[in-house]
């Protein structure tokens, strides 16, 4: 499964270890995703959604309604 948010489409990015001598190796920056659980007052059931903490943040802000119309306009969901 990608590690990508369901809600803001974060995903891992590449950038490079940096030594204290300046030698560099790839690496990844994963972004923070967690599974849960949102209940849907409107639909009477739950959603499982994995999101970023940037996404549950925003699921505060606005409702789990309003991003929910946001997903299906996008066609994510």
């Amino acid at each position: 499964m990608a590690r990508v948010c369901d809600v803001t489409g974060k995903k891992p990015m590449v950038g490079n270890n940096v030594s204290h001598a300046n030698n560099k190796t790839k690496r990844r920056f994963l972004p923070n995703l967690q599974y849960r659980r949102f209940w849907v007052e409107s639909e009477n059931r739950w959603v499982r959604l994995r999101v970023s903490g940037a996404a549950l943040r925003l699921i505060d802000k606005k409702g789990i309604d309003v991003v929910l119309a946001d997903m299906r306009a996008n066609g994510q969901a």
